[in-house]
C-alpha cells in the first residue's frame, strides 16, 4: 500500500476530503465542500487553492513554481518560521525558516458546518535544531469554508523560552495589481525594505502598487480591505496575536530575476501577509502556546 493509500485510508473523508498526486508527485489533499474548494499540500502545510462557491480563486500560485522536496512552493500561503526574511547572521539559513520546506503530518480532517476542517503538525527534531535550537510542536488549523481561517500555533515543549519570528505569507490573485488598493494601514509605521530599509510611516488612506512594494508594518493588528475592481470583488484580511503585516509585490525587475516566478506575473498578484516579525518576534515560555490567525474572506461586488 502507498503512502497515499494509508493516508486516503486513514484520514479520507467520501465527498470531502481526499489524498492525491500533486504537482511534482507531492501528496496533497483535495477538500471539496458545499461553502468552498481548497487544495493542501503536506509540503510546508502549503495551502495552494482556495475558491468559495460560485466564485473565482482567491489565492495566486505562480506557473514557475518549483514543487519539489527541499524547495519552497511559490503562491498560495506559506508558512515562515522560526524567522521571517533572511536570518540574521547566518546568510546560509533558509529564506523564511525551514517549516515551509519539510513534510507535516496529519494529524485530523473532519467537516464542519459546509466546511471541512483540517489539522496538520510539524515537530522540532535533530535537523532543525542545527539552526534553531529550541523544543517545539507546531498544529496548524485549516477552516475551509464561506471564509479561509488559518491557525498557526507554536507551543514550547522545552524547558526555557525561545523567541521566534512566523508570517503566513499570503498571495492573494488579483486583475492587475497596478488597479488594486489596500485600506487598514494609515499612520502606521512600515520598514521599507524595497528602499533601503527606511523607516517611514503610512500617511495616505490607501496603499497603491506603482512600483516594487515590500513593506513590513509594525505593531499593527489592523484589517485589511484589498479592493480588486477588476475582478469585482473585496479581500478581507482580518488577524488576531499577529502585530505585523507585510505588503509584497515584486514589480518588474525584482519579478525578472526569480526564477520560480513568472516575468510578467508580478500583475496578478499581491501580498498581504499576517506576521510576527523583527519588533514583533514572539518570546514564547516553556511550556505555553502562542496561536497567530488570519480569517481571509472574499466578497463579490
Amino acid at each position: 500500500m502507498t503512502e497515499l493509500e494509508k493516508l486516503q485510508n486513514r484520514f479520507g473523508i467520501t465527498g470531502l476530503a481526499r489524498f492525491e498526486e500533486g504537482m511534482g508527485g507531492l501528496p496533497r489533499i483535495a477538500l471539496t465542500t458545499p461553502a468552498a474548494d481548497a487544495t493542501v499540500y503536506l509540503h510546508g502545510a502549503h495551502v495552494a487553492h482556495y475558491k468559495p462557491a460560485g466564485q473565482r480563486g482567491v489565492l495566486f500560485m505562480s506557473a514557475a513554481s518549483q514543487y519539489r522536496t527541499g524547495r519552497p512552493i511559490r503562491g498560495g500561503v506559506p508558512i515562515c518560521f522560526p524567522w521571517f526574511a533572511a536570518r540574521a547572521g547566518d546568510p546560509d539559513a533558509p529564506m523564511h525558516g525551514f517549516v515551509r520546506l519539510g513534510d507535516w503530518s496529519v494529524e485530523s480532517i473532519q467537516r464542519s458546518g459546509e466546511g471541512a476542517s483540517v489539522v496538520l503538525g510539524f515537530k522540532s527534531n535533530s535537523a532543525t535544531k542545527m539552526s534553531f535550537n529550541a523544543d517545539f510542536e507546531l498544529r496548524y488549523h485549516i477552516l475551509v469554508g464561506p471564509k479561509l481561517d488559518l491557525t498557526l500555533e507554536v507551543r514550547n515543549t522545552g524547558e526555557r523560552e525561545f523567541s521566534f519570528e512566523a508570517a503566513l505569507h499570503t498571495y492573494f490573485a488579483v486583475a492587475d495589481s497596478r488597479n488594486i488598493t489596500i485600506d487598514g494601514l494609515q499612520n502606521t509605521e512600515y520598514v521599507a525594505k524595497s528602499e533601503g530599509m527606511q523607516r517611514k510611516t503610512q500617511t495616505d488612506p490607501l496603499i497603491r502598487i506603482d512600483r516594487e512594494v515590500d513593506r513590513v508594518y509594525q505593531n499593527t493588528q489592523a484589517t485589511c480591505r484589498l479592493e480588486d475592481p477588476g475582478f469585482g470583488r473585496t479581500i478581507t484580511v482580518e488577524k488576531e496575536n499577529s502585530n505585523t503585516t507585510v505588503v509584497w509585490n515584486p514589480w518588474i525587475d525584482k519579478a525578472a530575476n526569480m526564477a520560480d516566478f513568472g516575468d510578467e506575473e508580478w500583475t496578478g498578484m499581491v501580498c498581504i501577509e499576517t506576521a510576527n516579525s523583527a519588533e514583533n518576534a514572539v518570546h514564547l515560555p516553556a511550556g505555553q502556546a502562542h496561536r497567530m490567525r488570519a480569517v481571509i474572506q472574499s466578497t463579490p461586488h
